[in-house]
């Protein structure tokens, strides 16, 4: 969930325009079996983390969106095997795939390691030892309740990975959007929007994972 009001309706815009953009071409593109699944892959996706940048969607069950996102990024990877035209391509989805996956892990709770959480005594902090009984010693204990204080140093650091990895993609999708425009100016609209929703579903990501932490 993001906090910010305004950058919550921004990544919503964003994700609707992809959504947007992928239902469009499912409609008009004249697609084979594989881009009419690829392409409804991905305006899921961008609707599950249109849901999920607000306070409603982090309440709703995530077990069901974990396997489906799990599951897809194994069908882009069975696609990646088998046809080597759309390898890199076929990579590049899976991980996004996977990376979704991700998101939905670290909201399921139980599914991934905690931290030792410890308690405060007397203004320093150390773990309850066997065998010592404090009668009358109050111990407060640590608020977890945070966004930081509970979070396994795993998922702090594949967080900042997957942002800075999104960023990275973000750009790389913005760069070739560009130098497509110089070198083919005429090209097809299509192919360039199609570009520009790549780059914009990496930012939206990027953008997802940094509210993360």
């Amino acid at each position: 969930m993001i906090h910010d009001l305004v950058l919550r309706w921004v990544v919503t815009a964003l994700f609707a325009l992809c959504v947007a953009e992928r239902v469009h071409g499912i409609a008009v593109g004249r697609l084979a079996r594989r881009g009419v699944v690829g392409h409804s892959l991905h305006a899921l996706m961008a609707l599950a983390m249109a849901v999920m940048a607000w306070p409603r969607g982090a309440d709703l069950p995530t077990t069901i969106p974990l396997l489906l996102f799990v599951s897809a990024a194994v069908w882009f990877v069975a696609g990646a095997v088998r046809t080597a035209e759309h390898r890199r391509a076929d990579a590049y989805h899976a991980l996004m795939m996977l990376a979704m996956a991700w998101m939905y892990a670290v909201m399921t709770d139980g599914l991934l390691p905690a931290p030792v959480e410890v308690a405060a005594v007397g203004g320093h902090h150390g773990a309850s030892m066997p065998g010592m009984h404090m009668s009358g010693t109050h111990m407060p204990i640590v608020d977890t309740t945070s966004d930081t204080a509970g979070t396994s140093p795993l998922i702090t650091g594949l967080n900042w990975l997957l942002t800075i990895g999104s960023t990275v993609a973000g750009a790389w999708w913005l760069s070739e959007l560009l130098a497509r425009r110089r070198t083919k100016p005429l090209a097809s609209g299509r192919a360039q929007l199609a570009i520009a929703t790549q780059a914009l579903m990496a930012a939206g990501m990027a953008t997802m994972f940094a509210a993360m932490m």
